[in-house]
């Protein structure tokens, strides 16, 4: 799993992606909610990619270690 920030195509604003999660369906819809809300922000999810805007990377990373998948940390 990878989590990233992303500024393409968005008018220089930012945007934390999350890439390769172990699930898709409900499942997938249900830890987006739960990271937005986390994050204080909205997002959407495309091609099973979360999408959250903002830079939240931290945030995130340490979410996703909580329930011990491996979390790599992409970009700069």
């Amino acid at each position: 799993m990878r989590v990233g920030r992303e500024t393409k195509g968005r008018k220089g604003k930012g945007v934390t992606t999350i890439s390769g999660l172990p699930f898709s369906g409900k499942a997938l819809q249900d830890l987006a909610k739960q990271l937005k809300k986390l994050c204080g922000s909205g997002g959407t999810l495309k091609d099973d990619v979360l999408e959250i805007q903002g830079d939240h990377r931290d945030k995130v990373i340490e979410a996703l270690k909580k329930y011990e998948w491996q979390v790599k940390r992409s970009g700069a």
